[in-house]
C-alpha cells in the first residue's frame, strides 16, 4: 500500500517538475552575443557624442570591447520583414574602458535588453592590444564568467579586431562565419586547430608560449592568414607566422593531414596534394646540449603539373619528382624552425611537452626558461615522402 502511494505521489509531482524553470528568462527578452572583439582603447563616434553630453563615468581607456548581438529572428531562423531595405542579421556595439565587465554593464544603459554570453562562439583580440596588455589580463573576465563556455574559440587579428565582426553580406553573421571556417581543416593545413578559452587558461597559467590563428580583413572579407605568437614569459604578442609557417606548425603537432605542397620544375609549378602527413618528435641529451629528432612522413599524389616534361609518362621519374617535393617540404620546415628559435625564441610547436615526458627530471630544471633553452637546441629533420599516384591522366 505504501509503495502504491509513493508511485501516485511521484506521478502527481512530475507535471510540476516538467513545467519549466521558475527563474527562466524568455529568449525574446535577451540580447545574445555570438562574437566579441577586443582592441586598443579608442572611442567610436557614438561614444564621443554621448560623453560630450555628460554620459561619463570613471575609467581609463585601455581597451575597446565590441560584441556582436544576434537578433532573435536570426537565432530562430526567421527572416526579416518582407519589403523595404535588407537588414543585417546582427548588431555590433562597442564600449571603451578598463574593465570588460563594466563595459558590458554600460551596454545595459544603451540597449533595451541585457546581453548574455551563453552562445558566444568566437573571441578576436587585436595584436596591437596584446602588445600593450598581457593576454592573461585581457582574458581574465572571460575566463571567470560562468555565462561564457570554455569551448569558445580565441583568435588574434592583424588590424582592428572589431573589423573581423563586420560583413557586407546581408545574410551572414561574421561570428558564425569565422566559426564555420574551422571546418576547412579537412582541406588545408593552413587552418589550425582552434585554441579555446580552456586552452588559454592552461597555457597562461603554465607560462607557455603558444600560437593563435591570425585573422586579416579586406573589403568586408575575413581570412585565416598564419598565426600570432604569444610569448609565455610575458603574455604579449611578439610576432606573426606566415601561412607556410602555420602549415608547418600543424604538421609538427599532428593536427592536420590535408593541403598542398607547391614546388617548381624548370620555373613551372608542380603541385603535390597531401593525403596523409605524420610527424614524430623525440629528444636526447648530450652533455649540456639538447637535441630533437623530428621525422616527417608524407603520402600524397601529384595533382597538377605545368611542365609537360615532368609528367608521369615522361623521363622525369617518380624519384626525381619525390626529391622535388621533399626539398620544398624541407625548405618550409627549416624556415619555420629558424623563426621559432632565432627570431622569436618561442616554442609553440610542443617540443617542450615531448621533452618533459622523456626527461622529467631535467625538465624541472629548465622549464622556467624553456623558450631560451629551446632556442639553443638542435633540431634534426628526417623525411619520408611518398607519391602514391599521379591523378587521372591520358597517355598519348
Amino acid at each position: 500500500m505504501n509503495s502504491r502511494l509513493r508511485v501516485i505521489a511521484m506521478s502527481l509531482l512530475l507535471p510540476v517538475l516538467l513545467a519549466g524553470c521558475w527563474s527562466s528568462k524568455e529568449i525574446e527578452d535577451l540580447a545574445l552575443y555570438a562574437g566579441a572583439a577586443l582592441d586598443v582603447g579608442m572611442e567610436d563616434e557614438t561614444e564621443r557624442v554621448l560623453e560630450a553630453k555628460a554620459a561619463k563615468y570613471p575609467r581609463k581607456k585601455k581597451l575597446t570591447a565590441t560584441v556582436q548581438i544576434v537578433p532573435v529572428r536570426t537565432v530562430g531562423g526567421k527572416s526579416s520583414k518582407q519589403g523595404g531595405p535588407p537588414h543585417m542579421p546582427y548588431n555590433n556595439i562597442s564600449g571603451t574602458g578598463d574593465s570588460i565587465l563594466e563595459i558590458f554593464r554600460q551596454f545595459s544603459i544603451r540597449l533595451d535588453q541585457p546581453i548574455i554570453g551563453h552562445h558566444l562562439k568566437v573571441i578576436v583580440v587585436s595584436a596591437e592590444l596584446l602588445k600593450e596588455q598581457p593576454i592573461e589580463n585581457v582574458m581574465d573576465f572571460l575566463l571567470r564568467d560562468n555565462d561564457i563556455r570554455p569551448s569558445t574559440m580565441v583568435f588574434v587579428s592583424q588590424g582592428p579586431a572589431k573589423d573581423t565582426l563586420v560583413s557586407e553580406a546581408n545574410n551572414s553573421v561574421p561570428a558564425f562565419h569565422i566559426m564555420g571556417m574551422i571546418r576547412n581543416r579537412s582541406r588545408t593545413s593552413k587552418v589550425m586547430a582552434p585554441v579555446t578559452l580552456n586552452n588559454i587558461d592552461g597555457l597562461t597559467y603554465a607560462k607557455k608560449s603558444f600560437a593563435l590563428q591570425n585573422l586579416v580583413t579586406a573589403n568586408g572579407e575575413v581570412e585565416f592568414s598564419g598565426a600570432g605568437i604569444i610569448k609565455g614569459s610575458s603574455g604579449h604578442w611578439v610576432g606573426t607566422l606566415n601561412q607556410m609557417d602555420a602549415e608547418a606548425l600543424t604538421w609538427l603537432r599532428n593536427e592536420g593531414s590535408a593541403g598542398v605542397i607547391k614546388a617548381e620544375v624548370r620555373d613551372e609549378p608542380l603541385t603535390y596534394e597531401i593525403k596523409e602527413m605524420k610527424s614524430k618528435i623525440s629528444s636526447k641529451v648530450k652533455g649540456d646540449d639538447i637535441e630533437f629528432d623530428v621525422s616527417i612522413k608524407a603520402d600524397g599524389r601529384i595533382i597538377e603539373i605545368w611542365d609537360s616534361a615532368a609528367g608521369a609518362a615522361s623521363p622525369f621519374t617518380t624519384e626525381e619528382t619525390t626529391a622535388v617535393v621533399q626539398k620544398q617540404i624541407e625548405k618550409i620546415m627549416n624556415a619555420f624552425a629558424n623563426k621559432l628559435q632565432k627570431k622569436y625564441q618561442a616554442d609553440v610547436a610542443g617540443f617542450g611537452d615531448r621533452f618533459a615526458i622523456e626527461h622529467p627530471a631535467l625538465w624541472k630544471k629548465v622549464k622556467d626558461n624553456w623558450d631560451e633553452v629551446f632556442s639553443r637546441s638542435k633540431i634534426n629533420f628526417t623525411y619520408d615522402v611518398k607519391i602514391s599516384e599521379y591523378g587521372s591522366f591520358v597517355e598519348e
